[in-house]
């Protein structure tokens, strides 16, 4: 009886949310796209006012040269230039400050964020942070960055966050083993880039991880109760982008196009989801990532097939829909079957790339604790199709236990 009145409060909180997103004044950033997209957006950024530039990267982007002919470009259109290639995976509160640092004594007055999700969610909090008198942890939760960021440009190197188009980040409080999410509009980036030419070189678990983050975000767009139909569009499409293209890039890491499409996939499902919003995968992905630094798409991918076996019985009809547009439509078939038809799709696509049924790091003794956390973080911020009590979710979690792989040599003795 309590869940129950539970449950009804938080389908009329999600309701006044849905309402609430229906006017707010979502932009979308100037958009590149193409082969060597990216080139022309620094040179874009030489007639915009921008003076003094700084690149938010990861190292390994510097040391294989993709950084480089950026940061070129930009200084023969009379740009100043500076680097910070300091971004891990699950960028924290104290890297965030250490960028800020270097963005203050190189006196920049824009950022152009290059990588993958972590380093355009690093930008986002350093642009942020460059404006706002106040901790990061003060920005934790929805619309709380009350001054303009920095203007802030992005190229992504991979097709999954669709960070470049959404008003969120993330961030990990390693000290609350918690990742924090910021959302505001104002996060929004100015300009970006979808140029799959740079993402011929990812390595196949790269590819597959982020592939699956984006059709993640497109597939719990959709069957969340916040779906709108102008959400609708961009997920469907997304789906469909991903359903057919991911295959041909992990058969073919050189097939730009299949790459290209894949980077307007990515986009289109960052738009979705920035409105409609995700929902258990997610709430229990970041708590995998904060608690075993599980990588955010790697654990997406996990997660997703469990969830939606879970939610099926709540939105057989939408996940139908998507098991259409992914070409396993059949005469005759119900909409329960389309659905489990669907979800059996993601589990071989799973085994196809390499993904494991489970997380092999879970341990039994933190399971209360992240139940607690993904229900605290989804009940009243995403408006799932079925929600789960905390018992509920506990079980839940605890099928996902991945048991301990053999070692080579105890598997030869057996």
């Amino acid at each position: 009886m309590l869940f129950s009145l539970q449950v009804l409060f938080y389908r009329f909180y999600m309701f006044l949310l849905k309402t609430s997103i229906r006017v707010l004044p979502f932009r979308e950033p100037r958009l590149f796209t193409g082969a060597d997209s990216a080139l022309a957006l620094c040179d874009a950024l030489s007639t915009d006012g921008t003076r003094r530039l700084m690149i938010v990267t990861d190292a390994v982007l510097v040391k294989i040269g993709l950084v480089e002919p950026l940061r070129q470009r930009l200084e023969a259109a009379g740009i100043t230039v500076t680097v910070f290639d300091g971004v891990e995976p699950d960028p924290s509160v104290a890297l965030i400050e250490q960028g800020l640092q270097q963005l203050k004594r190189d006196q920049a007055d824009a950022i152009l964020a290059i990588g993958g999700g972590s380093s355009i969610d690093a930008a986002k909090v350093i642009a942020a942070r460059a404006t706002n008198n106040k901790a990061i942890r003060k920005m934790e939760g929805l619309f709380r960055v009350f001054r303009r960021p920095l203007p802030l440009h992005v190229i992504p190197t991979t097709a999954g966050t669709g960070s470049e188009v959404t008003i969120a980040a993330v961030v990990s409080d390693p000290e609350r083993q918690k990742k924090m999410s910021i959302i505001d509009l104002k996060l929004a980036p100015v300009t970006a880039c979808l140029d799959g030419k740079l993402m011929a070189g990812l390595p196949p678990g790269v590819t597959a991880a982020t592939g699956m983050d984006a059709l993640t975000h497109a597939v719990e767009a959709y069957i969340s109760r916040n779906a709108m139909k102008r959400t609708d569009v961009y997920a469907v499409e997304a789906t469909r982008l991903i359903m057919e293209h991911l295959p041909q890039v992990m058969d073919n890491g050189n097939n730009i196009e299949s790459r290209q499409q894949m980077a307007l996939a990515s986009y289109k499902a960052g738009i979705a989801f920035t409105q409609a919003g995700v929902g258990y995968v997610h709430a229990i992905s970041h708590n995998f990532g904060a608690r075993y630094h599980t990588p955010h798409g790697l654990g997406n991918a996990i997660v997703l097939p469990h969830v939606l076996e879970f939610s099926k019985t709540a939105c057989a009809d939408r996940l139908a829909d998507l098991a259409r547009v992914s070409g396993l439509d059949s005469a005759g078939a119900s909409d329960m079957e389309l659905a489990e038809r669907f979800i059996h799709r993601i589990r071989e696509m799973n085994a196809q790339f390499g993904i494991p049924t489970g997380l092999e790091a879970l341990e039994d003794k933190d399971i209360p604790a992240i139940a607690k956390a993904a229900m605290a973080e989804a009940h009243l911020t995403y408006a799932v199709p079925r929600y789960m009590d905390r018992p509920t979710c506990e079980a839940f979690i605890r099928t996902i236990k991945l048991p301990p792989q053999p070692s080579e040599d105890a598997a030869r003795a057996a």
